[in-house]
């Protein structure tokens, strides 16, 4: 912890992405991903008024909205062609999960999927009229309808919430989502582990001690993850690396974090009044330190959304190895004022990852190349 805590004292940028940079080619050699995926934000109502979140509203306050499942799926229908519903004659590929296993490697078999996405990436707020039933039939729903799509859906805090609106154990949430179709969950609502800053930025939110116990159950249950670290608001140093050690430790004992994505704070429409946009520079340091502190989480994700397309661009010189993807409809961060676009062509992502020096590799949810 202290050579991490060193690493972002040091003004020394060049020398610390060069070595990260070294890391990642010896981890995934010059590829740089991409997937071709479609986010879904349900719903911005949420019981938690989190002071860093600027989507969140109150039922019946303006700008607050709720998707029915009819709409979430005629959204995905409506999403380019090559995409369409269970009376397509196009010719499916299904992915077929192998058994969960504890490794730090993914298998990176070939995986043909002609779609114009492969995922979709579902979140949103904590709705306080909505059963439990409502995600399972959702779930079933784009199953029915999309078969050879990957879903992954659902944040600790919202499997949290499940579990108190349903009365349900944990187990029998993860047990029932995954029946249902989840394949796989996204990083959110990790934010920073620290309590006092915790306390401060979403005191309403899951501790970070409970976040962690979800994210444990799930790898158990066979469910992969992704693993976030909100950075740029109220937090030291000293907290980014105490976060990034407790990642670190649960990842020695489940290996069910595929990526971690360090996300920038946005400030625009928050009620967090001393802290503005990340610079580049700590962007890019924060990209680096995270891979070179993270040996046993393969992929370091530069997500381009809240760094902006140039920045994650130069992230993929300082660590990072994958740029999510083509996103289609992002709404969270842009609602705290992100300077990126809402979405990315196949062939952007392609440029992008070839202007950086690196090899452009669509991939599926599980990092296995894309032919």
């Amino acid at each position: 912890m202290d050579d991490a805590l060193s690493l972002f004292q040091s003004d020394d940028i060049f020398t610390i992405g060069r070595l990260a940079n070294i890391v990642a080619e010896r981890k995934n050699g010059k590829n740089a991903y991409f997937i071709r995926n479609h986010h879904i934000n349900p719903t911005n109502i949420c019981v938690n008024r989190c002071k860093f979140c600027a989507f969140s509203r109150s039922k019946g306050e303006k700008g607050a909205y709720e998707l029915s499942i009819k709409e979430i799926i005629k959204k995905l229908q409506g999403q380019g062609s090559g995409v369409k519903g269970q009376g397509s004659k196009k010719k499916e590929f299904k992915i077929h999960n192998s058994q969960f296993k504890k490794s730090r490697s993914l298998p990176l078999a070939p995986c043909p999927l002609p779609l114009s996405f492969s995922e979709v990436h579902i979140v949103g707020g904590l709705h306080p009229e909505r059963q439990f039933d409502f995600y399972i039939e959702l779930l079933r729903q784009i199953k029915k309808h999309f078969p050879h799509i990957h879903i992954k859906a659902f944040t600790a805090v919202e499997i949290d919430y499940f579990s108190k609106i349903s009365g349900l154990a944990l187990t029998d949430i993860l047990g029932a989502l995954k029946g249902a179709g989840l394949d796989s969950m996204p990083g959110g609502g990790a934010e920073i582990f620290n309590t006092r800053v915790r306390n401060r930025i979403c005191p309403e939110k899951i501790s970070g001690k409970r976040w962690l116990q979800i994210m444990e159950a799930a790898h158990n249950a066979g469910i992969r993850t992704n693993a976030t670290m909100l950075y740029g608001h109220l937090e030291k140093y000293e907290h980014r690396v105490e976060h990034m050690q407790r990642l670190r430790d649960l990842q020695d004992r489940t290996g069910g974090f595929q990526a971690f994505i360090p996300l920038a704070f946005h400030p625009k429409n928050t009620k967090i009044d001393c802290a503005g946009y990340t610079s580049g520079i700590d962007d890019l340091k924060t990209i680096a330190v995270s891979r070179l502190f993270l040996d046993n989480v393969h992929h370091v994700k530069a997500y381009w959304i809240m760094l902006g397309e140039k920045i994650a661009q130069l992230a993929l010189m300082f660590g990072a190895d994958d740029l999510d993807g083509t996103v289609i409809e992002e709404k969270i961060t842009h609602s705290a004022g992100a300077l990126s676009g809402s979405a990315l062509t196949r062939s952007q992502l392609i440029d992008l990852i070839g202007k950086a020096g690196k090899v452009p590799v669509e991939r599926d949810s599980f990092y296995r190349p894309v032919s």
